[in-house]
């Protein structure tokens, strides 16, 4: 084996939490839960293959935080009770017999839930009404609704929401950490977005304010759960429903975001991007993991997208990322760490496994 091969099977530490590789499962929607928002059986056993199959570190699929505004999708699993967070007991007791730890992706959808349990209206930090439309393999249809504008009072139960939810997911579920979800177009992705937050208050404006909510949750969660739990936050220039968007002031806004982010006290930032490799904006220069590892230094870089090739990996770990998170490869490949490390050719990805896990065959599975 190479030496770069080598180091995408080298261990890693996150705050000690040991990682026995650089893989992990990228979180991915997967709208399998109960209605309830409790963890089902076949939600244990889709999450235990990906353990079984060699990755290193399992991220959740993005958990609702609270009982107001933050469910996105119709069985989404949430954070918002002891009873859902009961309910993830079984699921991460089944990776840590692989040894493998577990991170819950804790979210809100802000504008682009398209489906609540509790609450017939959305809340963004500006009323306006997203581009695009709904995701039919999430159960979507039609536009996205018009939000309502949040209120400081909103704003607040979005922290407390994040910060319980947070609590719970370690000191009742049992997750080894956390990863606050500030990516893809959901509510603290709206905050930073210059064109989704108009806001004219401390939490708009310049991107110092609209990154604000994503470093108050951050600090607050921190300061709820400890020094001693990896706690981190996903970042993309991308969203679901806007796939092609770059930060306006480029390099300039990578040094504020990533900058600002490290000091809230971090453990970890996970850059996702539709081509992890690429160059981040369309001036050329370096990939946005590459500009992550350069503006917080000391901060554990994951990395995503586009990364299953061992080329591409090797690659992606040169250049700044010290984990590796795989999507999409994933799902055609539960095993994909343990085929790569055999010399197995990887199975093609196939987009009717994208949407609930009911659509994997029950054989895989097992």
């Amino acid at each position: 084996m190479t030496d770069h091969h080598n180091h995408a099977f080298s261990s890693f530490d996150i705050n000690g939490t040991f990682i026995r590789n650089r893989f992990a499962l990228a979180p991915m929607t997967r709208v399998s839960a109960s209605e309830d928002g409790t963890v089902t059986k076949e939600m244990v056993q889709y999450y235990e293959r990906f353990a079984r199959g060699g990755f290193g570190l399992l991220m959740t699929e993005g958990i609702y935080t609270d009982q107001r505004y933050s469910q996105g999708y119709r069985s989404q699993p949430g954070m918002s009770d002891d009873i859902q967070a009961q309910s993830w007991q079984a699921l991460i007791t089944a990776a840590h017999t692989h040894s493998t730890p577990v991170f819950a992706q804790l979210m809100h959808a802000g504008a682009l839930s398209q489906a609540n349990r509790f609450k017939p209206e959305n809340i963004a930090p500006s009323a306006i009404q997203p581009s695009g439309e709904e995701m039919a393999f999430y159960y979507g249809s039609g536009p996205y609704k018009q939000p309502l504008a949040m209120t400081d009072e909103h704003i607040a139960d979005v922290i407390a929401g994040f910060t319980q939810a947070a609590h719970r997911a370690i000191s009742v579920a049992g997750f080894d950490g956390l990863e606050i979800h500030g990516a893809n177009g959901y509510l603290l992705d709206q905050f930073l977005t210059d064109y989704t937050n108009v806001r004219g208050d401390k939490w708009g404006g310049d991107l110092k304010n609209r990154l604000r909510l994503t470093v108050e949750i951050l600090k607050a969660v921190r300061l709820k759960v400890g020094d001693n739990t990896p706690v981190g936050v996903r970042i993309s220039q991308g969203k679901v429903n806007n796939f092609l968007h770059k930060w306006e002031g480029r390099e300039a806004d990578a040094e504020t975001i990533f900058g600002t982010i490290a000091d809230s006290g971090v453990d970890f930032i996970h850059v996702t991007e539709h081509d992890a490799l690429a160059p981040a904006f369309d001036n050329g220069g370096h990939s946005l993991s590459r500009l992550a590892k350069r503006f917080a230094p000391g901060i554990a870089i994951i990395t995503n997208g586009g990364l299953h090739d061992p080329a591409r990996i090797a690659q992606a770990l040169e250049e700044g990322g010290d984990m590796i998170a795989i999507g999409k490869a994933a799902l055609a490949n539960p095993d994909l760490p343990d085929k790569l490390q055999k010399g197995i050719a990887l199975d093609e990805f196939d987009a009717a496994i994208l949407g609930p896990i009911a659509n994997i065959k029950e054989a895989e599975l097992a």
